[in-house]
């Protein structure tokens, strides 16, 4: 009933990621059988070619996918291009492969009688191979079509929308609903593609297997057939392409574009600039929310697609700058305004008041049952703890590998888990500590013990926003408008906003939205 109501009340938003998933699915799906029919016909006509070709695109697919994004952001950015890229990538070995079956394993006595009669080779492929052919080609269009659906799921990652960002949300949140909206009908999806491509491969292929002689009136019909399809192919593609360059110079129009990290509090932060931008300027924002970590985040700042995300001090200061770590605030914003200035030609605004530095929690039971109060104390017993982290603290300095050196404390194992799921492990025993955030609203719903960092090992992390200087060069009035939200937000604020989304399943947007409404700042 949960997930009824859920739906229910999302149905406008879950629509339009299906929409934006069908689109991106179809696109690269299109792609992929636009280059690999070809190779496929390449490789069946030369041996040379076929070794290395298939061996390329078997090495592509045993790529880890988001390896393959993170290869492909430094060179195409953030968004729906390295999405298709890496959809096509993983799309192009069954297609290939499947091409080069199906045309290998004809009969090669059909092939000696179509020369008999003086066929040429082009007629040889388009009336013999092809058509015989067809219908393994097509189950290898039908599984890079399924698979495709699943993979562009990851597209949310970086910013190009789909049934992901549901997903990913779901998992930030700890929103079993959430991830079942994002899910389902990526499932149904994936279903309707496939039986869509059926019918298609029904309609091109033979009734029969067997090689009937020719008539005049079948012989009409499928060159018919086949020029129908290949006209609506190329008015689909025509159509395909012009709404993507449509749909990007619109969005590019006198627009600037906001990006997030992958967790709430960005996630709210995000909406609650593009809301104050939309509120005060003649401006349309381009949400790029629910991205994936700083370095997806920020490498898209450094490209120029985001104009704008929050970014922490200290995350500034140690994980980019590769500063040492500094305690005291106002020197670590310093630095970082004055460093990122000259070497990135961005700008640090004014903080928004509150400080999110990392910490680590514990179960209540755990810390009652070892008396533990703060890091020093966790680190006596850490070799007989198991340490579930975000992927991205297990290996930051001023995160895992500083804390090794400060306090001197060893895990008896570390097992990375991201987003809000590292929260379930905790409370299923599956791990005994996990790094937080200060601010975190899980902390409050799981009702967790943070520990003291006795030491003061973190930097300070006060969140402001980060934007590019030739944005604000462009729209000099954000400055105004952005800096209206310095100083409005504190540590039990941030943790209240969180907790609304983390716990009573509010969404990001309506809790920011609400903010600035009772703040008066929209």
């Amino acid at each position: 009933m949960n997930f009824l109501n859920f739906i229910s009340n999302q149905k406008s938003d879950v629509f339009q990621l299906l929409f934006q998933h069908l689109y991106l699915t179809v696109f690269a799906v299109l792609v992929a059988i636009l280059i690999g029919v070809p190779l496929g016909i390449l490789v069946s006509k030369s041996k040379n070619l076929s070794k290395p070709i298939i061996g390329l695109a078997n090495i592509v697919q045993a790529i880890p996918s988001l390896a393959l994004l993170g290869f492909l952001i430094p060179f195409v950015g953030i968004g729906s291009k390295p999405s298709i890229i890496m959809v096509v990538l993983y799309s192009l070995l069954p297609i290939i492969k499947n091409t080069h079956t199906g045309l290998t394993n004809i009969d090669p006595d059909l092939i000696e009688a179509a020369k008999g009669i003086g066929l040429t080779k082009r007629q040889i492929l388009n009336k013999i191979q092809l058509p015989l052919a067809l219908p393994v080609i097509m189950a290898g269009v039908r599984i890079s079509a399924v698979t495709a659906v699943g993979l562009m799921t990851i597209a949310a990652f970086i910013g190009a929308g789909g049934l992901g960002y549901l997903v990913f949300s779901g998992i930030q949140t700890v929103d079993n609903n959430m991830i079942l909206a994002g899910a389902i009908p990526a499932c149904i999806l994936a279903l309707a593609i496939d039986f869509i491509f059926s019918k298609l491969e029904k309609f091109l292929s033979y009734k029969n297997n067997k090689v009937k002689k020719y008539k005049s009136t079948q012989k009409k019909r499928r060159v018919y057939n086949s020029k129908l399809f290949r006209i609506a192919s190329i008015i689909i593609i025509i159509v395909i392409f012009s709404s993507a360059l449509g749909y990007h110079y619109h969005m590019k129009s006198k627009s600037i574009t906001i990006g997030s990290k992958n967790f709430t509090e960005q996630l709210i932060l995000g909406n609650m600039y593009a809301d104050l931008i939309e509120a005060k300027t003649d401006l349309k924002v381009n949400r790029k929310l629910n991205l994936g970590g700083t370095q997806v985040a920020f490498g898209a700042l450094k490209s120029g697609d985001l104009d704008l995300y929050v970014e922490y001090t200290g995350t500034g200061l140690i994980d980019i700058l590769k500063e040492d770590l500094i305690n005291d605030p106002d020197k670590a914003y310093d630095i970082v305004k004055k460093d990122f200035k000259e070497k990135y030609d961005m700008n640090w605004l004014k903080p928004l008041g509150f400080n999110n530095t990392y910490t680590l929690a514990v179960t209540k039971e755990l810390a009652k049952q070892y008396n533990l109060e703060s890091l020093s104390d966790l680190a006596k017993v850490s070799n007989t703890l198991i340490l579930g982290s975000t992927i991205e603290f297990s290996n930051r300095e001023d995160g895992l590998l500083g804390l090794k050196k400060t306090y001197n404390m060893n895990f008896k194992s570390v097992k990375p888990v991201d987003g809000g799921l590292r929260y379930t492990a905790l409370n299923s025993g599956n791990s005994d500590v996990i790094d937080a955030f200060s601010t975190d609203g899980l902390i409050k719903a799981f009702d967790l013990k943070v520990l003291k960092d006795d030491k003061e090992f973190f930097p300070p992390y006060y969140a402001a926003p980060l934007i590019r200087q030739d944005t604000l060069d462009k729209h000099p009035e954000l400055k105004q408008v952005l800096d209206t939200l310095a100083g409005n937000l504190n540590d039990e604020t941030m943790r209240n906003l969180n907790y609304k989304v983390d716990k009573l399943n509010e969404s990001p947007a309506d809790v920011a939205k609400q903010f600035l409404s009772d703040q008066g700042l929209i």
